[in-house]
């Protein structure tokens, strides 16, 4: 056995299970002909991974290979995933305190934002929702953790959304200068 294969079979079953990994999150968010073209892919560098470990099955250095590419793979599906931020998340806060300068924040930023009141196991709370494009989701928190640092809030991936107030997204800011640009516009978002 040449040095090179288990180099080859871990890079191999790195690319397999980032691929597999990126596949399941965009089939979550109704991305299909981006998850067929990475299982067409996937399904075809697996073949050739599984076959050089079962060829050299004997070989020690092929198994470790395989089972490194595999950690491997997984950790850089999800932080390509995370670096990709695909998708709309529903950002629900639960607090006892006065919502309204927070929503003031939020509607300056221009988030759509609604609110409901409700019956806390402590008594009175506001529950307010947002729904933003995942990039967003640095700058909410940003504001959430301004308002109160010990806010309680949840954030959950939602496939669709119909009709919402959405801002539109621009490249990255210059030096000194909003990071976007303030235009609401309705949208329906089918992901």
């Amino acid at each position: 056995m040449s040095w090179w294969v288990p180099v080859l079979i871990f890079v191999a079953e790195t690319c397999v299970v980032t691929f597999s990994t990126l596949r399941s999150i965009f089939v979550a968010r109704g991305l299909k002909k981006f998850a067929v073209l990475l299982g067409l892919i996937e399904s075809t560098v697996w073949l050739f991974a599984i076959g050089q470990v079962v060829s050299n099955l004997s070989a020690l250095p092929c198994s470790i290979s395989y089972a490194l590419g595999f950690t491997c793979g997984s950790f850089l599906g999800m932080t390509i995933e995370e670096k990709l931020a695909i998708g709309t998340q529903v950002v629900r806060i639960i607090t006892g305190k006065d919502v309204d300068p927070l929503v003031e924040k939020l509607n300056a930023a221009d988030f759509g934002v609604t609110c409901v009141e409700g019956d806390g196991i402590a008594g009175p709370v506001n529950v307010i929702f947002t729904i933003v494009k995942r990039h967003q989701m640095k700058e909410v928190v940003s504001l959430l953790r301004q308002f109160d640092p010990h806010l309680f809030y949840t954030v959950e991936d939602i496939r669709a959304a119909r009709k919402g107030v959405f801002r539109e997204r621009r490249d990255q800011p210059e030096a000194g200068r909003v990071p976007y640009k303030v235009k609401l516009q309705r949208e329906t978002v089918d992901l």
